[in-house]
């Protein structure tokens, strides 16, 4: 599956299938979170969140990919990732973007 954050495929022509998303809810463990606390005092990376939040990129994505393939698509044209705070200690991660099929 081809995945671009372009809104064109150079030299491809496509149907438009409609949108395909990945969401997740990610939370922080105990452990995680008491050394986030500690390394604010000193500050730097929290390297801890910026795996929990690559990991959780990596499954939204894997979801809109598997929503794009059921659609039938070849590729997933505007890929987009936002991300919020549902509640304390927890975020989403949403994948986002056009679910295409390359014309022959």
């Amino acid at each position: 599956m081809m995945l671009v954050s372009i809104d064109s495929i150079p030299g491809k022509e496509f149907e438009v299938l409609g949108m395909a998303k990945g969401t997740i809810v990610q939370s922080k463990n105990f452990g995680r979170d008491f050394m986030a606390g500690l390394k604010t005092l000193v500050g730097g990376e929290i390297k801890g969140y910026t795996e929990m939040l690559n990991e959780a990129r990596q499954i939204a994505t894997k979801r809109m990919v598997d929503e794009a393939t059921a659609l039938g698509a070849d590729a997933v044209v505007g890929v987009r990732y936002g991300s919020s705070a549902v509640m304390q200690g927890a975020a989403e991660i949403v994948a986002y973007g056009t679910a295409v099929k390359f014309k022959n």
